[in-house]
């Protein structure tokens, strides 16, 4: 559940929740901690890292995450387009026996 909040007005655009800020944040500073990063996502969010990773997956196509922080939105866009650019561009091996 992408925990989103609708404002009403001219534009009626979605408005980053806490959560969702939280989760920005976390992405920021999750290294500093010795722990596993799944450790981290299920003792802070209480999500396991497969979920955690999806809503983190819906907000990078936020503008409203990217407006709350671009710099961490960009480096995790960039790193998720170079992780599918070696998942399709790597040779397949096929099994010759």
């Amino acid at each position: 559940m992408l925990v989103k909040a609708f404002l009403l007005g001219d534009d009626h655009h979605m408005a980053l929740t806490q959560r969702d800020r939280e989760i920005l944040d976390f992405e920021r500073t999750w290294w500093d901690s010795p722990a596993p990063k799944d450790v981290q996502i299920l003792e802070r969010f209480e999500l396991s890292a497969t979920r955690y990773q999806q809503l983190l997956t819906t907000l990078l196509e936020d503008e409203e995450a990217m407006a709350y922080d671009p710099l961490v939105v960009r480096r995790l866009q960039r790193q998720r387009e170079r992780r599918r650019r070696a998942r399709f561009e790597s040779p397949v091996v096929e099994d010759t026996k």
